[in-house]
C-alpha cells in the first residue's frame, strides 16, 4: 500500500468494495452458492486493507464491466416458471389455468381433502374463510430483475424439496391458516433435533408450471409425482416418475407439476450441452471477477482470515443443525406467527412500490403500527429486492452477530478472553442457561421474528457510541451518527429496547455535552432522529399520536402494570398478601432468564446483584462499562412490567448482563478464585485452556 493521503474512511472503502463485489455477482443473489461466494468475499474485504489508489478502483470497476458484458453475452436462455397455491373454485385459477389441468387438480384436491375433513366447526383460521389466489401465477421477488409473464424466469430447475424451490407465495398473509391435518394446512414440522436439514415440509397444495424454450430442445425433463405435459391436443398426465426428452415440437409448450399431496413432486431439467456450457461460463466469469477484484483492491494477511472463517463456519453449522432452510431456502411460517405477518406485509409493500403506489408501500399494512415493531416488514421488502425469494438478508445480520459480540468483548477484555467467550457464545449452548447463546438468535430469526434483528442492530450500535477502545469515543460526527442510527433502527425493529437505548444515548450525550464535543452531540441527535418516523407514520396514516406501536398497552404484554405493584403495596399495609402472590411469579419469570427455568433463578439473581454493584459502586471499572450496565438494568426493569415468561423478549438484557459479569469476573473474580482455591486454578485443564486461547490469539493476531 502507498502512503498517499486517504480522504475516505477505511469503513467506507470496504463498503464500496463490497458493493463492487455484489455488482460482479449480479442481483438478485438468491442461491446458496452465490451467497457463499459473497460471504467469502466479504470476509476477505473486511479482514484486510483496501487500496486507496484510484487506479486500483478503476481496475476493479473495469473488471465489473467486463464481467457484466461477458455474462450478458454468455447468459443461457431462461425458463419461464410459474407457481401458486391451488384452491378449488378460485376465480383466478379457473380463468387462467388450462381447463383440463384445472379439472385434474380439482379432482386430486377433492380426493385428498374430502368435504368431511374441511374446516371442522372447532377449527380456527380455516383456509375457506381466508383469501384465494388473485392471479394464476403468484408474484415472485425473483421476477423483479428478470421479468416474466409467469412468476419468474430462471436459469435452471432442480428440486426434490420445494423448500429449496423458494416459493414465496406460501408466506402471503392471505394464507394465514391455522388448520391441521387431515384438513388443508400450511406445513408439517419434523421435531427431531437432528433433522435441521429438512425440518419443514410444505403441506399447502400447489403447482409448478414450466414454459419450455426452444434452446432446451435436446435436453430432458425428469420428474417424480403428478405431471401433465402439453401436447398438440391438450395436456396429458404422465407416469408417476420418469424422464422425457424435450423435442422440437415441445418448444413453447408448458408442463405442469402438481403437488396437491405434500412431498410428492420433484422435477429436474437437464439442459443440452450448449446451454450447460454457457451456464458454466457465466459461473466462471463471476468467480474470476471476484478473485480479480480482491487481488486489485484488498491486501490481507492469511492468518487474519482464520478467526473470521472459524466464526462464520461455526455459525453456519449451528444454523444448519437447527434449520438449514435459513441458509437459502424458503420455509413456510406458522399460521398466526410474527414471521408470516412481517413477510406477508413486506411482499405487499414490494408490489405496491413496483406498481408506483408509494403511499400504500409506506403505509406498511397498518395505519397505526400495532403488530410489534414496524421495521422488519420494510427490511424484508428491501431484502427481497437484493436477495430475491430468500431470507439471506436476515441471515447476513445473524452471521454478523458473532463478530459484534467478539468486538464488544474485546472492548473490555483481553484478546484471548474475547476469542474464547465468543466461540463459547457461538458454538456451545451453555449460554442458554445464563445470558443468551447464538442458537437463540438464529432460531427466532429463522422463524421470521423481529427480536434478533433488533438486538443485533443494538449491539452493532454500542461501540460507535461508547468507543471501540479504552480511550472511549472520539469526538467525530460520523461514528456518533451511525451508532445512534443503529440504535434507532433497533427500536424500529422492536420498541422494547427503547429503555436501554435511552440510557446509552443519554449517558453518551451528557458526556459529549460536558466535554463540549458539539459535532459528536449533533451526530447522536441526528442519527437517532429517524426513531420518530414511527410516530410520524401513525399520525399521517392513522391520525393518532402513538410514539412507537399501540400494542405496548396490550394486556398480554403489559402483564404487570405499575398500578398492580401499587395495589399490592396498599394491600400489604392491611396485611393482605394476595397482591404479592401476583408479583412473585413475575419476579420468578424475570430471574428464570433465557433458560425459562426456575432452576436458574439463584444464578441469575446473583448476576443482577453483581450488575448493580458494578453500576453503582464499581469505580474501578471502565465508566463506559458502567453505562452499559445501566442500560442492562433499564432493560431488566422492563421485565418487571412486561411479559417475562417469553425469553426472547429479554435476550438483549441478559447479553448485556453477561458482558458486565464476564468483565467483573476477569478483573475481580479471577483474583478471588486464585486466592481462595489456588490448587484448582493450577490444574492441568485450566492451564491447557489458557495456553490454547493464547495460541489461538497468536494465530489470528
Amino acid at each position: 500500500m502507498t502512503a498517499a493521503r486517504d480522504p475516505v474512511a477505511p469503513g467506507w472503502r470496504k463498503f464500496c468494495a463490497l458493493m463492487i463485489g455484489m455488482a460482479a455477482i449480479g442481483l438478485p443473489i438468491n442461491h446458496a452458492a452465490a451467497y457463499a461466494l459473497l460471504v467469502v468475499f466479504t470476509v476477505v474485504v473486511f479482514s484486510g486493507e483496501v487500496s486507496v489508489r484510484p487506479r486500483d478502483w478503476l481496475g476493479a470497476v473495469a473488471i465489473v464491466v467486463i464481467a457484466a458484458t461477458g455474462q450478458f453475452l454468455l447468459a443461457p436462455p431462461r425458463l419461464d416458471e410459474g407457481h401458486n397455491v391451488f384452491l378449488p373454485r378460485a376465480p383466478a385459477l379457473e380463468r387462467g389455468l388450462p381447463a383440463d389441468v384445472y379439472r385434474h387438480m380439482e379432482n386430486a384436491f377433492d380426493a385428498a381433502y374430502p368435504q368431511s375433513v374441511r374446516c371442522q366447526p372447532r377449527s380456527s383460521g380455516c383456509w375457506q374463510s381466508g383469501g384465494f389466489p388473485d392471479r394464476v401465477y403468484a408474484f415472485s421477488a425473483d421476477g423483479i430483475w428478470h421479468k416474466s409473464a409467469a412468476s419468474r424466469s430462471v436459469n435452471s430447475l432442480d428440486f426434490v424439496d420445494p423448500v429449496w424451490l423458494r416459493l414465496g407465495f406460501i408466506n402471503e398473509n392471505r394464507y394465514n391458516w391455522y388448520t391441521v391435518a387431515p384438513d388443508v394446512h400450511r406445513l408439517d414440522r419434523d421435531k427431531r433435533f437432528w433433522m435441521g436439514w429438512r425440518r419443514w415440509h410444505i403441506a399447502m397444495p400447489w403447482f409448478e408450471m414450466l414454459h419450455l424454450p426452444a434452446a432446451f430442445v435436446g435436453g430432458q425433463l425428469c420428474w417424480r409425482g403428478d405431471v401433465m405435459w402439453q401436447g398438440s391436443d391438450g395436456f396429458a398426465a404422465l407416469p408417476d416418475a420418469g424422464c422425457r426428452a424435450i423435442e422440437a415440437a415441445d418448444a413453447g409448450r408448458r408442463v405442469f407439476g402438481i403437488a396437491i399431496k405434500p412431498d410428492t413432486l420433484a422435477m429436474k431439467i437437464e439442459p443440452p450441452w450448449t446451454v450447460r456450457l454457457r451456464q458454466w461460463g457465466v459461473d466462471a466469469i463471476i468467480l474470476a471477477a471476484l478473485v480479480g477484484i480482491g487481488i486489485m483492491l484488498v491486501r490481507v494477511q492469511p492468518r487474519r482470515l482464520l478467526l473470521p472463517f472459524i466464526l462464520t463456519g461455526l455459525a453456519a453449522i449451528v444454523i444448519a443443525i437447527d434449520d438449514a432452510s435459513f441458509l437459502g431456502g424458503v420455509r413456510p411460517f406458522d399460521g398466526g406467527d410474527d414471521g408470516l405477518f412481517y413477510d406477508g406485509v413486506a411482499r405487499a409493500i414490494m408490489q405496491h412500490a413496483l406498481a408506483g403506489d408509494w403511499w400504500s408501500a409506506l403505509q406498511g399494512g397498518e395505519n397505526v403500527f400495532y403488530y410489534g415493531g414496524p421495521g422488519l416488514r420494510y427490511f424484508h421488502a428491501v431484502e427481497h429486492v437484493i436477495f430475491g425469494e430468500s431470507y439471506l438478508g436476515y441471515l447476513s445480520l445473524v452471521l454478523l452477530l458473532p463478530f459484534l459480540v467478539y468486538f464488544l468483548f474485546r472492548r473490555f477484555l483481553p484478546e484471548n478472553w474475547s476469542i474464547g467467550f465468543t466461540i463459547v457464545f457461538v458454538a456451545l449452548p451453555i449460554g442458554a442457561i445464563f445470558g443468551t447463546t447464538f442458537i437463540d438468535y438464529a432460531k427466532w430469526a429463522a422463524r421470521g421474528f423481529a427480536d434478533p434483528a433488533a438486538y443485533i442492530l443494538f449491539v452493532a450500535g454500542i461501540l460507535p457510541v461508547i468507543g471501540k477502545t479504552t480511550a472511549g469515543p472520539d469526538k467525530k460526527f460520523t461514528r456518533a451518527f451511525f451508532g445512534a442510527l443503529l440504535l434507532a433502527l433497533a427500536i424500529c425493529m422492536k420498541p422494547i429496547v427503547a429503555p436501554a437505548a435511552a440510557v446509552l444515548l443519554g449517558g453518551a450525550g451528557f458526556v459529549a455535552l460536558y466535554r463540549r464535543q458539539v459535532a459528536r452531540l449533533a451526530g447522536l441527535c441526528l442519527g437517532f432522529a429517524p426513531v420518530f418516523s414511527m410516530a410520524l407514520h401513525n399520525w399521517v396514516f392513522g391520525h393518532a399520536f402513538e410514539l412507537f406501536s399501540a400494542n405496548a398497552r396490550d394486556s398480554d404484554l403489559l402483564v404487570m402494570p405499575p398500578t398492580a405493584y401499587a395495589s399490592a403495596i396498599r394491600k400489604l399495609f392491611g396485611l393482605d398478601f394476595s397482591g404479592v402472590k401476583s408479583i412473585l411469579p413475575q419476579l420468578a419469570n424475570w430471574l428464570s432468564g433465557p433458560a425459562e427455568s426456575y432452576v436458574t433463578v439463584p444464578l441469575n439473581a446473583a448476576a443482577v446483584v453483581i450488575l448493580i454493584y458494578v453500576v453503582c459502586r464499581g469505580r474501578r471499572f471502565d465508566p463506559w462499562l458502567r453505562l452499559l450496565g445501566a442500560a442492562a438494568l433499564a432493560q431488566h426493569a422492563v421485565a418487571l412490567f412486561y411479559s417475562a415468561s417469553v425469553g426472547r423478549y429479554h435476550y438483549l438484557t441478559w447479553l448485556l448482563t453477561v458482558v458486565v459479569i464476564i468483565v467483573w469476573f476477569e478483573q475481580v473474580g479471577m483474583n478471588w478464585l486464585q486466592r481462595r482455591w489456588p490448587r484448582l486454578m493450577a490444574q492441568p485443564l485450566a492451564q491447557w485452556l489458557s495456553s490454547s486461547l493464547a495460541r489461538l490469539q497468536d494465530s489470528v493476531g
